[in-house]
């Protein structure tokens, strides 16, 4: 199986630069970054949630997660200053495009019912972010040891100026978007 890198360096920057008519092989965007980002609502009640949801998400990334903080307090949300809520992790290099290969060939053919993803995560620059109801979707997780099935929201960052340059690069290394 070919990876993501090798996939967008010999079939997908010819497609681009055939599709959007750029005149310099340096024009071509790709993905700079991959962020995955786990908010944890119920910390507030049981901060050791955000011990497992951490642990989790470094096997589910290959990469040590951060644990996110409350930047002020919220009284009706009793939230105070400084707690933990959540924990995310930045993938760029090798780590990113095996995270994607994971994601795209294993991860997204396991979700339930699933028919592709929605073509309306687009941020209007070419950057994708979709969401995961169930991070048990990823191999690297156990089902006997999980407490409670967490989401996950992933965030593909690219040097795309639109959003189909951006679908049209996502497309072309095999992200299965839904018709």
């Amino acid at each position: 199986m070919a990876s993501i890198k090798e996939i967008y360096q010999s079939d997908c920057t010819a497609k681009l630069i055939e599709e959007f008519g750029y005149k310099n092989k340096m024009e071509v965007p790709k993905i700079s970054k991959v962020t995955l980002n786990m908010g944890l609502g119920e910390a507030v009640h049981n901060p050791k949630i955000v011990d497992t949801a951490a642990e989790e998400l470094t096997l589910i990334a290959g990469q040590r997660s951060v644990v996110t903080r409350a930047k002020k307090s919220i009284a009706g949300f009793k939230l105070r200053e400084g707690m933990p809520i959540g924990c995310r992790v930045t993938l760029r290099g090798e780590k990113m495009y095996d995270f994607l290969s994971k994601l795209i060939n294993i991860a997204l053919p396991r979700v339930r019912d699933f028919r592709g993803i929605s073509p309306k995560g687009f941020d209007g620059a070419g950057n994708y972010s979709m969401g995961i109801k169930e991070h048990i979707i990823f191999p690297e997780i156990d089902y006997d040891k999980i407490d409670k099935i967490k989401g996950l929201n992933i965030t593909i960052t690219t040097t795309a100026k639109s959003d189909a340059e951006g679908r049209s690069l996502l497309g072309g290394l095999g992200m299965p978007f839904r018709k």
